[in-house]
């Protein structure tokens, strides 16, 4: 079940928690994916869920950037005051062609979908050659998945190896795997205060540990093209048969010929 539009805006944009939240995921994609790193403005980067906290460093640096919101959650203009790149799509099915996608971003998209292969399936049609995703989900081990107070209480939880093999099963690659907000979820002053101590401490843990969310980059698989014919070609072939061909006469002795009056008769 996604959560409405109206109450993700409140906690990411309105509280103080949600934008602390807001923070620090956002600084862990872009470590992955530096806006000014050299191609960037020549990528497409897509949203999908209630990315658009996480899209803000690639706007105007980008190719394009687009905010794609399932029905159920609704649609809000994004962003303020300036052209509008927020569209409103069903879950499974996206206004955008197959393989035009270079960087695609998940938050609150996967554990509350109620179709999330089909919705995998459609990440993977969106991508081009060569093409990531980032899936940001609930951390089953963490705090923030046992309270219904923030967005990542809601929906289905995740623990790394059942996001991985789920993404292995729709043709996705890992290729890292870390934990964020490590601080608790809740809007007292000293945690807040302290968050940033947090994060630093265990951004250098395994991602196994507690953080809050889980953030997975995946490639795009593509499997190689066939031909007809053998798959390989032999490299060492058996030998065993080599001279075997089709029998043939035995030479005839010389000076014997084979005539009528040689061959017995018949019984």
């Amino acid at each position: 079940m996604h959560l409405d539009v109206i109450d993700l805006r409140r906690f990411y944009y309105r509280s103080a928690l949600g934008r602390a939240a807001q923070r620090v995921i956002r600084d862990r994609i872009a470590t992955l994916w530096p806006p000014d790193a050299s191609g960037m403005g020549a990528m497409s980067v897509v949203g999908f869920g209630f990315a658009v906290p996480l899209l803000r460093p690639y706007l105007g640096v980008a190719r394009r950037t687009i905010a794609l919101m399932p029905g159920p959650q609704g649609v809000m203009p994004w962003p303020s005051q300036q052209p509008n790149v927020s569209v409103l799509t069903e879950e499974t099915l996206w206004p955008i062609d197959t393989g035009k996608v270079d960087r695609l971003i998940l938050l609150h998209g996967l554990e509350t979908s109620e179709h999330a292969s089909a919705l995998l399936d459609e990440c993977w049609r969106v991508l081009g050659p060569g093409g990531r995703a980032i899936f940001i989900v609930p951390n089953r081990a963490g705090f923030w998945a046992r309270r219904d107070r923030t967005p990542f209480g809601y929906g289905r939880p995740y623990s790394t190896s059942q996001l991985e093999e789920q993404l292995k099963r729709h043709r996705f690659m890992t290729e890292h795997v870390s934990s964020a907000l490590f601080q608790p979820p809740t809007d007292q002053r000293f945690w807040l205060k302290t968050g940033p101590i947090l994060e630093r401490v265990g951004s250098s843990l395994p991602a196994i540990a507690a953080g809050g969310v889980l953030v997975v980059e995946a490639s795009k698989q593509v499997a190689a093209p066939t031909r007809p014919g053998l798959p390989e070609a032999v490299r060492r072939p058996l030998r065993v048969l080599e001279g075997i061909g089709m029998p043939e006469p035995e030479p005839a002795r010389q000076g014997a010929t084979l005539s009528a009056e040689t061959i017995p008769p018949r019984d």
